[in-house]
């Protein structure tokens, strides 16, 4: 067995002897003499102190002196501590044993540079902790709580999950009204983390009677200290009647000392060194952080959705000052969209804010804006894409508009270009929208969106090539033999109207007989024979006729160049020429186009 668990041991037999020894009082009791070699500090203790330090507040509003190993520690008696304890006025009692000297050793030594920071940070949090402990009418020296609690940092998190400057619980918070979610943790709020704080307490001091119990339950909880009460009291003889004893000790936190969970047997004895230190610092060669200027703040109501950066932006304020003051956004963002929430501001600052509250809202709205209705993309340019026209493109967009005063249904569907019963029936057939209802807009959008050239290429003839298009009226026939070129220009020469009646669109229609029969005719044919008197000319069919006299044609969606050459009997290269267009040119819908 370890000198430390002996000495502990013993403390405990110390400790039960008192109690039984109801025939022998003495003025001494264990909360004079407790010894207890295996302290358990705070987490608060480990805070990062070089961080702490770097804080915008105790950088900006306070001046440090960081100096701090070239200061001696100095030596006190316990007589020293014990008359300095007596002369802070408090109703809490301080008294003092090895396990106060043990932490006031800590703060005045080996974290007297936390002590220094949290000095400094005192001057901006002790003036609100204050002023909710006066007004439940709870002691002043409560007030040190936050010190063992974290250290005066409002971020600060423990291991177990508690938060903030009273490191609350997640339950205990939530029992007390406090909001907690992704973008806001009202335990690092300073004001409203006192209120719910001191209200905690305050119940805790009305079920127990005792602050020294109240304060234990605040660390522990009521279950253990309930738990440590009902063990001691059964450690305790009673007299035959089955009444306590009247010189009995009273139960206070330190009766119930070693039936506590070991972590909060120092926690009541770190507060009375915290309030000693907080109070008697400069005995110990501990400088404090000075004002260089005071802090001045108020705070206003924020109605839309902003975060620090715009605030930054616009008011030409750090964003760390921001977050000093309002610790309780814990994303920077204050989602005023959803209620008010109140932001705290320099002093010197809250008109300007006012003044300027639509240019924040509205200052890169599109990085911080969250969006409220999000339709899934489409092929379309508009939006979701509902059917094909030949090259039109008809897609869906889905708004949602919200309905304002004296609004209609008709109203409403003027504004969107729809029709009334569009509207209605994407709403449920609702006839007389609410003030403030959200309806469902449905738009559709026609845009021309030509096909893809790799698509016209696949189904289109090489534009380069000069090919003859059979006419639409000439039947289908088995593909021609390749023409010389000498011939194909006769039978261009003749192709008004040859002896057999053929026209230029059928020569490559014709079967392979017929570039025979016409090298036969020229071969026959005398050379200097006089030109044949023309022919008279046949009487064409109506339909033939028709098509003749129209000289242009308009472009309909879906056409290319390929199916107007191919219907009206001419070329590509041809309509190209007669129009002036380009190789790879787009065919746009209404457009006119000369037929040769």
């Amino acid at each position: 067995m370890n000198l430390a668990r002996k000495i502990f041991l013993a403390g405990c037999v110390a400790a039960a002897a008192a109690f039984s020894a109801w025939g022998r009082p003495s003025v001494l009791s264990l909360g004079s003499h407790a010894a207890d070699s295996a302290i358990v500090y705070p987490e608060s203790v480990e805070t990062d102190t070089r961080r702490l330090m770097e804080n915008w507040y105790l950088t900006t509003y306070t001046a440090l002196d960081r100096d701090v190993e070239s200061r001696p520690d100095v030596e006190v008696t316990d007589q020293e501590l014990i008359e300095r304890l007596r002369s802070i006025p408090t109703i809490i009692e301080m008294p003092f044993n090895s396990i106060v000297r043990a932490y006031i050793e800590m703060y005045t030594s080996k974290k007297r540079s936390l002590v220094e920071s949290m000095l400094g940070m005192s001057l901006y949090y002790m003036p609100i902790f204050e002023q909710e402990l006066e007004s439940k009418g709870l002691p002043n020296e409560l007030k040190y709580l936050p010190v063992i609690e974290s250290a005066l940092d409002p971020d600060a998190v423990s291991r177990a999950g508690a938060t903030g400057l009273w490191q609350l619980m997640l339950p205990t918070a939530r029992g007390l009204g406090m909001e907690i979610n992704t973008l806001v943790d009202e335990r690092r709020d300073p004001v409203r983390s006192s209120q719910a704080a001191t209200t905690y307490l305050k119940q805790l001091y009305d079920i127990y009677g005792d602050w020294s119990l109240a304060i234990a339950a605040y660390n522990c909880g009521p279950g253990n200290v309930n738990k440590a009460l009902r063990r001691a009291q059964a450690s305790t003889p009673s007299l035959p009647d089955g009444t306590a004893p009247t010189d009995a000790p009273k139960k206070d936190f330190w009766a119930i000392y070693p039936y506590l969970p070991k972590e909060t047997r120092g926690y009541v004895p770190c507060f009375i060194a915290a309030t000693y230190v907080m109070n008697h610092y400069d005995k110990h060669n501990i400088s404090p952080a000075l004002a260089k200027r005071p802090i001045l703040t108020d705070s206003v109501h924020v109605k839309h959705r902003v975060h620090f950066q715009q605030i930054a932006d616009v008011l030409n304020i750090p964003v760390d000052e921001l977050k000093i003051l309002n610790p309780q956004y814990r994303q920077q963002i204050i989602p005023g969209d959803i209620r008010e929430y109140s932001l705290v501001l320099p002093a010197n600052q809250v008109y300007a804010y006012i003044m300027s509250e639509d240019a924040i809202a509205g200052h890169n709205a599109s990085l911080y804006a969250r969006r409220d209705a999000v339709e899934p993309a489409g092929e379309g340019p508009g939006g979701a894409v509902v059917g094909k026209d030949g090259d039109w493109v008809i897609s869906e967009t889905v708004k949602y508009h919200k309905v304002r005063k004296g609004e209609t249904m008709a109203s409403i569907a003027k504004k969107y270009g729809v029709s009334l019963r569009s509207l209605r029936n994407a709403n449920g057939g609702v006839r007389k929208p609410a003030r403030g209802a959200r309806l469902k807009v449905v738009t559709t959008e026609r845009v021309w969106q030509p096909r893809p050239q790799e698509e016209l290429a696949a189904a289109t003839p090489a534009e380069g090539d000069n090919l003859l298009v059979p006419s639409p009226d000439t039947e289908s026939a088995p593909a021609a033999e390749p023409v010389a070129s000498g011939d194909l220009a006769q039978a261009s020469d003749n192709s008004s109207e040859g002896d057999d009646g053929l026209s230029l669109g059928s020569v490559v229609g014709a079967s392979s007989e017929a570039p025979a029969k016409a090298e036969t005719r020229a071969a026959e044919a005398p050379k200097a024979a006089p030109a044949k008197a023309p022919a008279p000319k046949k009487e064409q069919p109506k339909k033939a006729r028709a098509e003749k006299k129209q000289s242009t044609y308009t472009v309909r969606s879906g056409d290319t160049l390929y199916a107007i050459a191919k219907k009206h009997g001419t070329t590509i290269q041809a309509l190209q020429k007669a129009n002036g267009l380009k190789k790879n040119a787009k065919l746009q819908p209404g457009q006119k186009l000369k037929l040769k």
